[in-house]
């Protein structure tokens, strides 16, 4: 299926749907990127995927209880189930010698979450675009005051994570040895996982399960393909999501399809090319 534009279309057309998903798509996965690294560093790919669920299992819990898709309460339901998800990842990690790897808990409760959403909004009489909103999110309706208060709130943990990052860096990437140092772990970890799930929060309002999953995981997985130190990681992810946001948000315009998953297929596309072009660069290094 080609990709053209018609004759009568202009850019000025495309941008008057396409703006605010654009600004979103621009400026709230930077943060996610970073988080990204940090995750795959930790071995705990499927957290993200997890505490996503979990906060989109308080938004299914909300609207059980007769709460409209649009009331705030949804946003506190869905925080104060990710904080709880949060609180358990903490206290899980394992050791070296755990009998089940921590992976096994993150898959389960990501079971159990979708789960129990599905059995919740099976009584709902929107249930089945509901479970669909939570999954792709509803980017095109996305707004500016959301855009800046999500944007506001990624500021905020940004900051945090730079004042603190020698904690929080080491504890991604030199774990054993942030144990033996006296740190309470237990403390960062959690504040870690904590500010996660502000972030998973927030953006699963906006985008959905699988964006949240997708903007974590395939930029940082680019980079670390592609590059070795972090901070020239941190930059090669920034561009890879840039680049296959606009991509996936043209091709929902022209091809007339849902946005949040153009975006995320438009990623796996980045994520392959890269799995190709990797080696080869490696070669003429």
């Amino acid at each position: 299926m080609s990709i053209d534009v018609p004759d009568a279309m202009t850019w000025a057309q495309i941008m008057s749907v396409m703006m605010w998903p654009l600004v979103a798509c621009l400026v709230l996965p930077g943060v996610l990127v970073y988080y990204g690294l940090h995750i795959i560093r930790r071995e705990v790919i499927f957290v993200d995927l997890a505490l996503a669920q979990v906060a989109t299992l308080g938004t299914c819990v909300c609207l059980y209880l007769g709460h409209e898709a649009d009331d705030p309460h949804n946003y506190f339901w869905s925080l104060g189930f990710t904080l709880a998800g949060a609180l358990l990842f903490t206290f899980t990690r394992p050791s070296k010698h755990a009998r089940v790897p921590q992976e096994a808990l993150i898959g389960i409760i990501y079971v159990v979450a979708a789960a129990a959403g599905i059995l919740l909004l099976s009584k709902s009489p929107h249930g089945k675009e509901e479970l669909q909103r939570t999954l792709v999110g509803d980017l095109l309706t996305v707004t500016p005051p959301q855009i800046g208060r999500t944007a506001a709130l990624y500021a905020v943990i940004g900051v945090v994570h730079f004042i603190f990052r020698k904690q929080f860096i080491k504890l991604s990437f030199d774990h054993d040895h942030a144990a033996k140092g006296g740190w309470s772990v237990h403390f960062w970890d959690f504040l870690f996982y904590a500010l996660f799930g502000l972030i998973v929060t927030s953006f699963v309002q906006v985008g959905g399960v699988l964006m949240v999953f997708s903007y974590l995981i395939v930029p940082a997985a680019c980079a670390t393909f592609l590059v070795n130190s972090l901070l020239v990681r941190l930059l090669v992810g920034w561009c890879v999501a840039t680049l296959a946001s606009i991509v996936g948000l043209y091709a929902s315009f022209e091809l007339d399809v849902p946005t949040g998953a153009a975006v995320v297929c438009a990623l796996g596309g980045a994520l392959l090319l890269t799995g190709i072009a990797a080696p080869l660069l490696r070669r003429c290094r």
